[in-house]
């Protein structure tokens, strides 16, 4: 274990420590979070060396991206368990946090399988589109319908700035599906430079924690707030030059999160908002696709759009701290839409 490792891990022995001697159970949960991500990585990076659990890059990409080749993958397991344990240590097993649980623990496993099949079965694409497409779109109605059945989640929809509501009746269930499907694939488009989406997430969870304190859901708080700090105490391992890659492993689940949070708090517009990184990468692959297959031209050097910044000659580091800068002044906004408000329009 070299000294950045020891390091780390002493610091997550302090950050239990800490979680054990506190009473506040949202201090407690972040630190429980962060403690299970700085103990464990150090043991998870040379495991995943050892079963040769390396990330393979794709041809096509970014020539220097090429020496990232063998890097361990699906270390979002770390996170993960990071989340989970310090939601389970410092919240209440409420409804909306076992829901919450269980799309990022979906997704989780969705993504654990497209992992394995790329690295253990060496086929490069993972699972088919369709098949991880049919994952998603059962793990949202599984959401919706709970949500609508046992917490009573009605079918209107905040509509930022002018605060109003709009019921959209049925539409609702097809709706709450593109949210999930389209969170947890953004999230997943957007990791692809060390530290990139593990940034932008804690800052996106950070703000949800704060929306679910205002309407006075503190136990779905702590889900976020553990989140966010599992997702720091993974940037210590995945900041440039990565030791280890999150993976579809960690990206759908912290996508599942992010978006199950939109929804249980009933802003599922305000993701658009706070999560507006993640919308830019989704929409420059889209973008690109749409614009190739019709005129045969690029609108972007490269998609998503990270790597359109990468050609155009921007270091790495540069392009994530950029991204990182966006994501927060993302988030300022969508606390300064959601604040005057709190949760009153949910009355």
């Amino acid at each position: 274990m070299d000294f950045r490792l020891m390091l780390f891990f002493g610091v997550g022995v302090l950050f239990l420590i800490s979680a054990a001697t506190n009473e506040n159970p949202f201090l407690a949960a972040v630190s429980v979070a962060m403690a299970t991500v700085l103990l464990c990585s150090p043991v998870a990076i040379p495991l995943l060396h050892r079963l040769k659990f390396g990330q393979s890059i794709r041809n096509e990409g970014p020539k220097s991206h090429q020496i990232k080749s063998g890097t361990p993958t699906m270390g979002g397991i770390v996170i993960v368990a990071g989340l989970t344990l310090g939601a389970l240590f410092g919240a209440e097993l409420t409804p909306p946090v076992l829901l919450a649980l269980f799309v990022t623990l979906g997704h989780c496993a969705l993504g654990f399988a497209d992992d394995y099949i790329k690295v253990v079965k060496k086929r490069n694409l993972g699972l088919k589109a369709w098949q991880k497409f049919l994952g998603q779109v059962v793990i949202a109605l599984v959401t919706v319908i709970i949500g609508r059945q046992v917490m009573n989640i009605d079918t209107e929809v905040w509509l930022p700035i002018v605060n109003d509501k709009l019921d959209i009746g049925i539409l609702y269930y097809p709706f709450v599906i593109f949210v999930l499907v389209g969170a947890s694939n953004a999230v997943n488009l957007t990791d692809g430079l060390d530290g990139l989406a593990a940034g932008t997430v804690a800052v996106a969870m950070s703000v949800y924690a704060g929306v679910a304190l205002l309407f006075d859901l503190p136990d779905l708080a702590i889900f976020a707030a553990a989140t966010a700090a599992a997702c720091v105490g993974f940037l210590a391992f995945n900041a440039h030059p990565a030791k280890v890659f999150m993976g579809d492993t960690g990206s759908l689940a912290l996508g599942g999160a992010f978006a199950a949070m939109g929804i249980l708090t009933q802003t599922e517009l305000l993701l658009a908002v706070v999560g507006i990184v993640f919308v830019a990468e989704a929409m420059s692959v889209i973008i690109q696709v749409i614009s190739f297959k019709t005129t045969g031209q690029r609108v972007f050097r490269m998609s998503p759009l990270h790597h359109h910044f990468e050609l155009g000659g921007w270091s790495e580091w540069k392009v994530v701290c950029v991204f990182w800068g966006a994501g927060i002044i993302a988030a300022l906004i969508g606390l300064m839409l959601i604040m005057p408000y709190g949760g009153r329009f949910l009355s």
